[in-house]
């Protein structure tokens, strides 16, 4: 039993003497190679820095250009990579990582399938110049300012500041009405009158109470003004026009500040705005009955 165990402890010592040796023999060689990996993270994050200051200069979103900056530092890293494992004198287990990276590519590509898609549909949206950072659009039911694009999301600020993370996908999929392409935006206010009053007399009061509160309104030639129906108890009107802004907020501000200067004028000129209201028409013989 003895001459067993000491058998093993001498073919044990043999085996770390062999791996000691071939330690010290190999010691440049990995000294080397951490030394180019080092030389590559530095060189990695050197270029990164300078792939974005060079896109900066682009009109690429700022999503983009993140993106590229960081691709480019991981080919970096992986060409380091490839020279540490090439200078260990390990190309077969190269030719395992790669053979492995494929089949594990492959799968991660189907689990991840939907994943990727959004990621896709972020790169395009980054290319896409009628979407940027700080217009205000509405897709997807959903109205407000984007604040950012990313690989997997578009998300936008609502006038409530509430945030609202739309997938890439559903945004490049569906229509998307931008309201920042143009300088100005149309506000439209719909009311109604009595039927006793002056309709010539209503249309100018709204023309001028507009020309003289809203810069963007040069003459009441620049606001649209149209009798829509006759209603159950009113004259139903609409009025359109536009101020300087392209924010749904502002657009919003507007309609309000409309409303007050429109009631306003109205009071003071004895036009009546008539809510709801319902007519008996009782016949005369019963009358004279309940009487």
């Amino acid at each position: 039993m003895e001459q067993k165990f000491e058998n093993a402890l001498v073919k044990m010592w043999d085996k770390l003497d062999g791996w000691f040796n071939s330690f010290i023999a190999n010691l440049p060689n990995l000294i080397l190679a951490i030394l180019v990996f080092v030389i590559a993270i530095l060189l990695s994050r050197y270029i990164k820095k300078l792939v974005y200051k060079l896109s900066s200069k682009s009109s690429l979103q700022q999503s983009m250009k993140q993106l590229l900056s960081q691709i480019v530092s991981i080919i970096v890293i992986l060409f380091g990579l490839f020279l540490v494992l090439g200078i260990l004198n390990l190309g077969k287990a190269l030719n395992t990582i790669l053979a492995g990276a494929g089949v594990a590519g492959l799968a991660v590509g189907l689990a991840l399938q939907g994943a990727l898609t959004n990621t896709y549909s972020g790169i395009i949206l980054s290319y896409v110049k009628q979407i940027k950072f700080g217009d205000w659009i509405e897709t997807n039911d959903y109205e407000g300012e984007i604040v950012d694009i990313d690989l997997r999301v578009v998300t936008i600020k609502q006038v409530d500041n509430n945030l609202v993370y739309i997938p890439n996908k559903l945004v490049v999929e569906n229509p998307i009405k931008n309201y920042s392409t143009t300088a100005q935006s149309r506000v439209i206010l719909k009311c109604g009158v009595g039927y006793g009053s002056d309709l010539e007399k209503v249309r100018s009061l709204i023309k001028q109470t507009i020309v003289e509160n809203f810069e963007a309104v040069a003459e009441k030639d620049d606001i649209l003004f149209l009798y829509r129906e006759f209603g159950d108890s009113a004259i139903n009107f609409e009025t359109r026009f536009w101020i300087n802004s392209t924010s749904a907020l502002e657009v919003a501000k507007a309609k309000t500040e409309a409303m007050i200067l429109i009631k306003k004028a109205f009071d003071a000129s004895g036009i009546n705005i008539p809510f709801p209201i319902r007519t008996l028409d009782i016949p005369e013989e019963i009358l004279k009955k309940l009487n």
